[in-house]
């Protein structure tokens, strides 16, 4: 067995300067195979790849659920994501979540509902230290077993109570997490909590301000076992913004697509006969023609609000500006 004092998951210094009790905001302290307050009225498990699991004691009911989805479809999530069509179309959204960055330095980075750090992973040559919160301990223990840099923190947390210091980050990324959390109030607040002033938000998420999108949604998310129509929640402008504002954060980029390639070539965990296109000669080639098709479509006036994914940027008011 692990040594439990072995530090894979949680450094010294990240545990000390940034980490804190969910539940009071308090400076946790090691001890042994656990992190506990100085009165050590609570204290919190750490597995032997030194993960820290906040998510058992604090957790909202939502969370709960989720927590239990991703544990059980973690393998076939990954799985997934390894296609060589899902890679192609992915690696066009990535370019766009670039753009929408520019040529900014993210410093400290907090990823929350992180899976297996996709976006630490996609955004390492911006961030000075990167923090990673998932409800899913198989997720994180994957990103473990996939190789991470000692400057990350992977913990096990709640993003509507996420176990990090008031103002400790100056970064932080959501891939795919927002849709599944139904507090979107409770999120955006905890996330400009634990940014600096001046600090931003980068978002990538599924969108449903289309009419077309909505429906087809609203069937497939309660037809496909690797989706829950309960706690899961398409993004729209109308009841984005709203809540970023009341939360503090300016909303200043919010942009869409993906169209037909994305319906595609990017949904295998829930369209089966998708998985089998990997087999299919020049499907690279194949995928590379529709993420062409798409990025004309989104560039078409009209077509803007019109997509499957957004990708958008908010930042927080620095008071001294």
């Amino acid at each position: 067995m692990s040594d439990p004092n072995k530090e894979i998951g949680v450094t010294e210094p990240a545990m000390v300067l940034r980490l804190r009790c969910p539940e009071t905001g308090n400076v946790l302290q090691r001890d042994g195979a656990f992190l506990r307050t100085e009165d050590s009225a609570h204290r919190y498990r750490v597995n032997e790849l030194g993960v820290p699991l906040f998510a058992e004691s604090v957790l909202s009911s939502d969370a709960e659920r989720q927590r239990e989805h991703y544990d059980r479809i973690a393998a076939v999530y990954v799985e997934n994501l390894d296609y060589p069509h899902t890679q192609v179309y992915t690696a066009y959204l990535d370019r766009a979540l670039h753009d929408a960055i520019g040529d900014r330095d993210l410093g400290v980075t907090a990823e929350l509902c992180c899976g297996r750090g996709e976006a630490l992973r996609l955004l390492a040559d911006r961030i000075t230290e990167g923090f990673g919160v998932d409800i899913s301990e198989e997720m994180l223990n994957a990103a473990i077993h996939e190789g991470v840099p000692e400057s990350w923190t992977l913990v096990q947390g709640d993003a509507t109570k996420v176990p990090l210091a008031d103002e400790s980050v100056d970064s932080v990324a959501m891939l795919g997490g927002i849709h599944h959390v139904n507090d979107r109030e409770g999120l955006f607040r905890e996330i400009a909590r634990i940014l600096k002033p001046g600090g931003r938000f980068y978002w990538r998420e599924p969108v449903s301000d289309f009419l077309l999108w909505r429906g087809l949604r609203a069937l497939i998310y309660r037809l496909s076992p690797a989706l829950d129509h309960e706690t899961e929640r398409p993004l729209r402008y109308a009841k984005t913004k709203p809540p970023l504002d009341n939360a503090g954060l300016t909303l200043e980029h919010w942009h869409t697509y993906g169209y037909a390639g994305f319906c595609l070539f990017m949904n295998s965990d829930v369209l089966v006969f998708n998985r089998a296109f990997r087999y299919l000669p020049g499907i690279r080639a194949l995928t590379r023609f529709s993420v062409w098709l798409d990025d004309l479509v989104a560039r078409t006036p009209g077509m803007r609000m019109r997509g499957l994914q957004v990708v958008g940027v908010a930042s927080k008011k620095d008071e001294k500006s």
